[in-house]
């Protein structure tokens, strides 16, 4: 008797742990049941994968949906519907949101606004603060949470850790790996001066690479002191890359598709206020030694870090405009291009966008294509051509740095949990997104 599944995804070249190869999936019951030739077996639906590559779906591991509090820049709604677009599956949000994501009630309301309205599964990071130390350990094992995140430098009221003994009580509480917002906010106080206003391009002196290496220092050296395991986000110097590689038995490494795509002075000339982020930006050395630790492994994994604003905030000038850029919807289609120029394998794009999150984040179900993990399945066309345009994007600021820019490699269709999300640019089946279920967090 031929087997059945409730869908098949056929014709198209898969690529995952094993290797590339034409090959079909099964899905059944939301989970991928049989990988290989599959022309003899039946399903309720087959999708033609024909001329597509079936990448395990990709997982954006930092964006902010600023919702709740800031929603006229983003939403959950918004922002996972941009993300389906971009062909991501799943997303890791950060806290903060006003009010800040900092106990157990701020994550259910955000659990409870999920709920019905986003488009890809999701978790939720706890904010670790001087306040909230002591309970960490129980708070990052709460269903939907992602981990715990703390932010060194660039953020205001409680969600700044600046100082080494609020980091020390923050990681010796935890017993997941966390995430760092890795810039010395001291040392940024000093040199906040150095801002020339209207000028984007003193943004990288304000913020400079000496203020990113010192901040994670002191990071590495409490973790390894406490013996407990961090992620350091969007790295973005070259001294930062080469103590890093040192130091893998306790950090793993995020890099974003805009450090390794954009360049100073050039993107502050052309961009304005668009190009502006924290981490900043940075000149040519910086970006060749992230291409430099994305081939040699130090760099893990790949987050977007889509923090969208409005292009009035964004028109203010320098300093008053807000660091942050959208950029969930173009992750994917921007590394595709970075692929096609030969600049990474597209099967390092996929241990930086799948396999990476489920070794560092301990995913349950998801992040490998292969028998008995949720079946979530980004499709894209390797030969397709387009250009970025601001009136594409689902984002609710409505813009993307990446404007103008031809696309080498297009995401075509986005499966979640066996169910067609997204095809040909279209959302076809919204708002079911589920939170991400986590090995250490299975027991509640």
């Amino acid at each position: 008797m031929a087997e059945t599944f409730d869908l098949i995804v056929q014709g198209g070249e898969v690529i995952n742990h094993a290797g590339r190869g034409l090959a079909d999936v099964g899905v059944r019951g939301g989970k991928i049941a049989a990988v290989g030739d599959l022309s003899q077996a039946s399903a309720g639906e087959t999708f033609d994968a024909t001329g597509l590559t079936v990448m395990p779906g990709v997982i954006d591991t930092q964006v902010h949906f600023r919702e709740p509090g800031l929603e006229w820049k983003e939403d959950l709604e918004s922002g996972s519907r941009a993300a389906v677009l971009g062909g991501v599956t799943a997303v890791f949000e950060m806290p903060n949101t006003e009010p800040t994501t900092t106990d157990a009630d701020a994550l259910a309301d955000k659990l409870t606004r999920a709920r019905g309205r986003m488009h890809c599964d999701h978790a939720f990071y706890m904010g670790g603060t001087h306040e909230n130390a002591k309970f960490l350990g129980e708070l990052e094992r709460l269903p939907g949470c992602c981990g715990v995140k703390v932010f060194m430098g660039a953020s205001t009221g409680s969600l700044l850790v600046q100082d080494d003994e609020g980091i020390e009580q923050v990681i010796r509480h935890i017993h997941r790996r966390a995430a760092f917002h890795s810039e010395d906010e001291y040392r940024l106080a000093d040199r906040r001066p150095l801002a020339r206003t209207g000028d984007w391009t003193s943004h990288p002196e304000v913020r400079d690479a000496q203020a990113a290496i010192q901040s994670t220092e002191r990071l590495v050296r409490i973790a390894k002191a406490l013996g407990k395991r961090i992620h350091v986000l969007h790295v973005t110097t070259a001294e930062e890359m080469a103590y890093l590689a040192a130091h893998k038995d306790v950090a793993s490494v995020e890099v974003t598709p805009q450090h390794l795509t954009l360049e100073g002075p050039e993107a502050y000339e052309r961009l304005k206020g668009y190009a502006q982020m924290n981490p900043p930006i940075r000149e040519a050395r910086h970006r060749q030694a992230l291409w430099a630790a994305l081939a040699n492994g130090v760099a893990d994994v790949l987050g977007s870090d889509h923090a969208p604003h409005t292009k009035e905030e964004k028109a203010r000038p320098y300093p008053a405009s807000p660091s942050g850029m959208p950029g969930v919807q173009t992750m994917l289609a921007v590394m595709l291009t970075h692929v096609a120029e030969g600049r990474l394998t597209l099967e390092r794009l996929v241990d930086m966008t799948s396999h990476g999150a489920n070794r560092l984040f301990g995913l349950a179900d998801k992040g490998r294509l292969a028998k008995g993990y949720d079946a979530d399945l980004t499709l894209v066309d390797l030969k397709a051509r387009r250009t970025f345009a601001h009136d594409q994007m689902a984002s609710r600021v409505g813009w993307t740095p990446f404007d103008g820019m031809e696309a080498k490699g297009w995401p075509m269709a986005t499966i979640i949990r066996g169910t067609v999300v997204m095809r040909d640019d279209e959302v076809v089946a919204p708002h079911l997104g589920e939170p991400v279920r986590f090995a250490e967090t299975l027991a509640g």
